[in-house]
């Protein structure tokens, strides 16, 4: 309902709708009143319900009463992760007509289509939305449930084309509404096997009724037809690239055909039926307008719903929800696997769950090889290990049985405070070949930066998420306390930003040639380098908190000329001239802005054409945009979660996540240091325990 007027005052009359997260952001209304009395009507603007449900019928007596517009709630097409009460709704529909699948009366979505003088559905600009929208959807199986696993059976894998029959839940109100019976369903499944006696015939069951949620139509029947298959924890894309042809009553799987382009017989009169593209056993006579698939597109899922963004909670477009599913069934199909998690301390291993988890996996944390038995021919089984923790034992024993092992390390984007304070991270790096930090063998992002394509979508989206980064400040610690940074170094003289590292990190161990590989040393030969320059240097935050090692005694020696330690890293880069260091990825962070760097080490943006190196780098022959860059550590390479809404999300998502929880611990900051100091305590106790909640529910 793109347009639509906002609401001041909205009553409820469910408690369940009551419940609903983000309801307030999907009416677009100011407040909620729950069961009013008649002598509140005339304070509210509408009444709402659940669609057209015997459950709805007091909130619509009360608006017919009052003579206030009674509006139709029900869940949008692309609705969540997975089914169920506990997934929040990502799209809902809103009608003031009808609602979508009772095609006993029009609705607003048949109002979009049924319109000769719809302007709207020969928009160019929404019709390629709605096409890309299509497209994007077909090729990453996205639907309105998204939980269920690519994998057929294998009795389906093996055949070349299948007949799809579609299940649906007993009495579901799209089914009776929808102008079918049991009596439909049972011509349904006869329709299917008469017209194509050559095909196997295969039921896709209701994920509900998968669940045990709900019982459906076809179950009995199919048992006396053991010619017929029955699928459930299925994802519907994966069945339909399978399906010459689809038999539906009122089942959403019928558009998701559409959107495959495989044909569609409809026996009940579902909301995509009766536009020129089903092949339709009974007929509506309001629906007698041809519509194009775009058109059917545009109105069903941009026009007609409203979409919450997963992680702001803000409305947003049907292009960020496709995306953010997309995403979820991406990560789901590579971590559906048995790992084995080797070198995890205990306080990483509650949100290194969250970052494998899939429905259909499985995640064992284990102290040594030896403890595991015999996983030989486990064609699931991975092993995982912190990267700094790998050892000749592990290799060993995942080479011998044949198994992945995998490395596991913090991302570029992290955290609001650190990780030797026990803070989850909000990105994680998963290489199945190295470490991004270890140049003595090649890892996935060097390959990737070696030899990857990176389009031109791609592109313009690492140049805005740069400059999104540049503008929040944000970076992978980021520290709370922003003050307003000064230099004493006149105004033509160079400065020069010397960050400081962990000296005993195996960024540092590993990744360099030379001899610098201490703080001291780095700081001397930058002197030798630039000795007109100002120094500045600042140490690393963990070495600051007296966690790690890496600490410098100058002992007279001038080895800078301003020390900064408390101010943000955004704030010394937006002051530097140029930035010299052994492998931080504070140098990353200045090429994002521009700025000049000189590497003594070996980091994993060196050796592309984009720094002044001291060391050799064989391997990597291409030269590289920062963009280019940008798209591979930042968009391809890590995984990212939103600590906020416990789920995965993407890089711009973090960017927006750390900003907002900066915003949040300087306001803390502020406070009396015993009292911010008990808030950090409780947040973290909290995090802790609803982690530990997830991970025993599964």
């Amino acid at each position: 309902m793109e347009g639509a007027v906002r609401l001041r005052r909205v009553g409820v009359f469910s408690p369940g709708i009551l419940r609903i997260a983000q309801l307030k952001v999907f009416l677009g209304c100011d407040h909620l009143a729950f069961r009013p009395s008649d002598a509140q009507a005339r304070t509210l603007d509408a009444v709402i319900g659940w669609g057209h449900k015997p459950t709805a019928s007091s909130a619509r007596t009360y608006a017919q009463k009052n003579g206030l517009k009674y509006l139709a709630l029900e869940d949008g097409f692309l609705r969540s992760i997975g089914p169920g009460k506990r997934e929040p709704p990502l799209s809902m529909v809103l009608d003031d007509v009808g609602i979508y699948y009772d095609a006993r009366v029009p609705s607003r979505l048949e109002h979009w289509l049924g319109a000769r003088d719809n302007d709207r559905l020969s928009d160019p600009g929404l019709l390629r939305r709605a096409r890309c929208c299509r497209e994007r959807i077909a090729e990453s199986g996205v639907s309105k449930y998204n939980q269920a696993p690519d994998d057929l059976p294998s009795e389906i894998a093996q055949l070349d084309e299948i007949v799809v029959v579609a299940d649906q839940t007993f009495e579901d109100a799209s089914v009776t509404q929808g102008l079918s019976t049991p009596a439909t369903f049972q011509a349904m499944l006869e329709a299917a096997i008469s017209e194509h006696p050559d095909s196997r015939i295969v039921v896709k069951m209701h994920p509900e009724t998968v669940r045990g949620k709900k019982r459906g139509y076809l179950s009995e029947l199919v048992r006396r037809r053991p010619s017929v298959m029955v699928v459930g924890d299925v994802s519907p894309m994966a069945l339909l690239r399978r399906a010459k042809h689809l038999y539906v009553c009122t089942s959403q799987l019928g558009f998701d055909a559409l959107l495959a382009r495989v044909p569609v017989t409809c026996l009940g009169v579902p909301f995509y039926a009766g536009w020129g593209l089903t092949d339709d056993r009974q007929t509506v006579e309001r629906r007698g307008l041809r519509r194009t698939l775009d058109q059917l597109v545009a109105a069903v899922l941009l026009l007609y719903p409203r979409y919450v963004h997963p992680i702001s909670g803000e409305l947003c477009a049907a292009e960020e929800v496709i995306e953010h599913l997309a995403l979820h069934r991406r990560l789901f199909a590579e971590n559906r696997r048995r790992f084995f998690c080797f070198g995890f301390s205990l306080w990483k291993r509650p949100f290194v769950r969250r970052y494998l988890h899939a429905p259909g996996g499985e995640v064992r944390f284990v102290a040594t090889p030896d403890r595991i038995s015999n996983i030989r021919g486990d064609e699931r089984a991975t092993a995982i290990v912190w990267a700094s923790r790998k050892s000749a034992e592990i290799t060993g024993w995942a080479t011998d049985r044949g198994i992945p092992l995998w490395n596991m390390e913090d991302g570029f984007l992290r955290s609001v405070g650190l990780g030797s304070d026990l803070t989850p991270p909000g990105s994680l790096v998963l290489d199945r070949e190295g470490i991004y930090y270890d140049p003595r063998q090649p890892s996935e992002l060097e390959n990737m930066l070696e030899r990857a394509e990176f389009s031109a979508q791609e592109l313009e989206r690492a140049r805005k998420l740069r400059k999104r980064i540049i503008d929040s400040g944000v970076s992978k610690y980021n520290a709370v306390k922003r003050r307003a940074l000064t230099l004493g170094a006149p105004p033509a003289q160079r400065i020069v930003l010397v960050p400081g590292q962990v000296e005993d990190d195996a960024a540092v161990r590993y990744g360099t040639e030379t001899s610098i590989r201490e703080n001291m040393a780095l700081l001397r030969a930058v002197r030798r380098t630039c000795p007109d320059a100002y120094v500045v240097y600042k140490p690393h935050p963990d070495v600051l908190r007296g966690n790690r090692v890496g600490a410098v005694r100058s002992n007279g020696e001038n080895l800078w000329d301003q020390l900064i330690e408390h101010e943000s890293i955004a704030a010394c880069l937006a002051l530097a001239h140029e930035v010299h260091t052994i492998s931080s990825l504070v140098g990353f962070e200045a090429l994002l802005r521009g700025l000049p760097v000189t590497t003594y080490g070996q980091p994993f943006y060196a050796g592309w054409g984009l720094t002044r190196d001291d060391c050799r780098f064989p391997r990597r022959t291409r030269r590289l945009s920062v963009d280019q860059l940008v798209a591979g550590a930042l968009l391809r390479y890590p995984r990212y979660f939103s600590w906020t809404a416990r789920r995965f999300c993407t890089a711009e998502d973090m960017v927006w996540e750390l900003e907002r929880q900066s915003r949040k611990r300087r306001v803390i900051s502020r406070l009396p240091r015993h009292v911010s100091r008990l808030f950090s305590l409780a947040a973290s106790a909290a995090e802790w325990a609803r982690t530990r909640e997830w991970a025993r529910a599964g």
